[in-house]
């Protein structure tokens, strides 16, 4: 069956999903890791991709920015076509100054002043978590590719340009009421409605620029450097096929 959103097969979209919110880095993860990728969705411009990794069947599909964006997406894959687990790879902005650039970080919870969990299912809960046992699984990989994670709660936040009447204020209430450690728009509605489907959703970001650093990176290095995040991730294919 298709949707609105998703011309795919029931059968064409793995088990696990890896999103990161680019559609054309889905697009680069597919074509860089994937054994045999095939295009399964591009409606609105939101590609996906359904291949192997190491011989495990894994999707990787864009997401798109912000939290209603991402709710559609994932609320499909999750109820419509079986998809038993989520793991968006993205990019987030340091709010602490010993976060550096291209650090991976593995959310813990995600934190939000959105309406979003509240209007699509009552929850009024201003932290969410995600699968502690798909955060287990990423932490034993990053492990055992040597790679170091930095575990921390994310403020998903519905805006990306404040004001600065109201910047400091919304900063300094996600880092020192709720201990967040970076910014990004999408993973308190994903871990939402993994939570509502009863599946499973976890978050690896790389950071891609520092609030408190001043340091940034190019749109080309966020779609093509972040590999660390991305073989993590990868490597949990395995769990699911």
């Amino acid at each position: 069956m298709s949707t609105p959103h998703n011309s795919a097969e029931r059968g064409d979209i793995a088990k696990l999903v890896l999103m990161p919110g680019d559609p054309l880095r889905a697009k680069v993860v597919a074509e860089t890791y994937l054994e045999n990728p095939v295009q399964i969705n591009s409606v609105r411009g939101m590609l996906g991709y359904t291949g192997t990794y190491k011989g495990h069947k894994v999707t990787v599909m864009g997401s798109g920015m912000g939290m209603p964006s991402i709710g559609i997406y994932s609320y499909e894959l999750f109820n419509f076509y079986d998809v038993e687990a989520i793991i968006r790879i993205g990019s987030t902005g340091a709010m602490l100054p010993e976060i550096n650039l291209y650090d991976v970080i593995l959310a813990s919870a995600a934190y939000s002043e959105s309406s979003y969990a509240y209007q699509q299912g009552g929850v009024s809960d201003k932290v969410i978590k995600p699968s502690e046992e798909l955060n287990e699984i990423l932490r034993k990989n990053a492990a055992r590719l040597g790679y170091p994670l930095v575990e921390g709660v994310v403020n998903s936040s519905d805006v990306f340009y404040y004001d600065e009447s109201v910047a400091a204020e919304r900063i300094t209430t996600a880092v020192e009421q709720y201990h967040a450690c970076c910014a990004e728009m999408e993973s308190f509605a994903l871990f939402h409605n993994a939570n509502m489907a009863g599946k499973k959703a976890a978050c690896l970001l790389t950071v891609s620029d520092s609030i408190v650093n001043h340091q940034e990176t190019t749109a080309e290095e966020r779609q093509n450097s972040f590999t660390r995040m991305m073989e993590i991730a990868l490597e949990a294919a395995e769990a699911y096929d």
